[in-house]
């Protein structure tokens, strides 16, 4: 069949460019140690940074909330799925980020890539003049809910507010939209949110930050970026996942309540979706409550000394590990190929490390891609630092 010819000879394609992608299956549950195809591997690739995924506190609390709501939601939330559970935890999630924003209000989703498909297509969906300034890094949601919105969008080179600033200057829009990451999420690195923040607020557009890796694992009570660096904002839009340093699933935006008013009447990836089971809800609650109290404050705490331990220890000759002080520690290679050799090398070793390619990053900067959890021990990043190194000396 000419049809599935021409998908294979493109799939093929894939694979001579070292850009054909593989799932594992992991028997074991999310952890610095899991279960895979057989063998135990340490793994540095998960998003779950305080090591809250298996959590024994987080699991009872998703038991109770199984017996309390049962399992699915049976609707959307404007038909009969806005279950107690997610109201209960959209009143938390307003409290926990609310001293950063005016007359606060939060609103869940099942995913960040919805939430963040949600908040940009709503926020465009009054105004076809409407405009938007998009970060040259941001992650392919964002990305996806510009082009979703059809609204005309700018894209300005990475952490660059000279651009940023003229792009603003010239335009003309009543309704004009920033959207950035605040953690680069292959990169590790913070956005300038505070001078960002600024320039939005002198040119009436709103700031929309993606905090999928902050959240949690950002701020001294892990309220994240905007904790961190003490912004507060009417103009302020936040989305925040609930699947890594929380340990669970969803997401969630946060901002004033008309904000969240308008994406509940405009919003189609909210207003046409099943609501998340209402025990994932129920669960979080319990998570937020960690994150904030005094164990959040000591994961987050160890999560630090071992970025701090990570680069204190590298000595890579050859590869470039990139600045970050995060737990997202991208080593750049370059080459496709290269960087498929050394995340095979490492796995032969029991290390499990993401091998990163294009489209996910640009053409030329292929890297390994560190993730670090409070969940890890010293010894076991020591061993990881022996292995890069190691791996970094040799000549292919």
């Amino acid at each position: 069949m000419e049809l599935l010819n021409q998908l294979k000879q493109q799939l093929q394609g894939l694979d001579d460019q070292q850009l054909f992608r593989k799932r594992r299956t992991v028997n074991s549950p999310c952890g610095p140690r899991v279960l895979v195809e057989g063998r135990e591997l340490l793994a540095f690739c998960s998003n779950d940074y305080l090591g809250l995924a298996n959590h024994r506190k987080i699991k009872l609390a998703l038991q109770e909330g199984a017996a309390i709501y049962g399992v699915g939601s049976g609707a959307s939330h404007l038909i009969s799925g806005h279950i107690r559970a997610h109201a209960m935890l959209e009143e938390r999630l307003a409290q926990f980020v609310g001293d950063h924003l005016e007359a606060p209000r939060a609103i869940s989703f099942c995913t960040g890539y919805m939430a963040n498909l949600a908040v940009i297509t709503g926020l465009t969906a009054g105004d076809k003049q409407a405009e938007i300034f998009s970060e040259e890094l941001n992650h392919a949601s964002l990305i996806d809910g510009a082009r979703l919105s059809r609204a005309k969008t700018h894209v300005y080179p990475h952490a660059d507010l000279a651009a940023l600033e003229a792009l603003l200057k010239a335009s003309k829009a009543a309704t004009k939209v920033v959207v950035t990451d605040s953690v680069f999420s292959m990169d590790g690195n913070l956005a300038p949110l505070p001078q960002i923040l600024a320039l939005c607020e002198q040119h009436g557009a709103w700031l929309v930050v993606d905090d999928a890796h902050g959240f949690g694992a950002l701020g001294a009570q892990g309220h994240g970026v905007l904790e961190h660096f003490n912004l507060r904002s009417p103009y302020l839009v936040y989305m925040g996942t609930l699947g890594k340093a929380a340990g669970v699933g969803g997401a969630f935006v946060a901002a004033h309540e008309t904000v969240i008013e308008t994406l509940i009447q405009k919003a189609r990836p909210y207003i046409f979706t099943t609501a998340t089971p209402p025990a994932l809800a129920h669960a979080l609650l319990t998570s937020l409550d960690l994150l904030e109290g005094d164990e959040g404050i000591t994961r987050r705490a160890n999560l630090q000394a071992l970025v701090a331990q990570l680069d204190d220890g590298l000595r890579l000759e050859r590869w470039q590990r990139l600045p970050s002080k995060t737990a997202i520690q991208p080593i750049l290679i370059g080459d496709n190929a290269e960087t498929m050799r050394a995340g095979a090398a490492l796995y032969e070793q029991g290390l499990w490390v993401g091998a990163i390619r294009p489209p996910t990053v640009a053409p030329g900067t292929a890297r390994l891609r560190v993730t670090l959890s409070a969940g890890h021990t010293r010894q076991e990043v020591a061993t990881l630092i022996t292995a890069l190194n190691a791996l970094a000396l040799e000549r292919t």
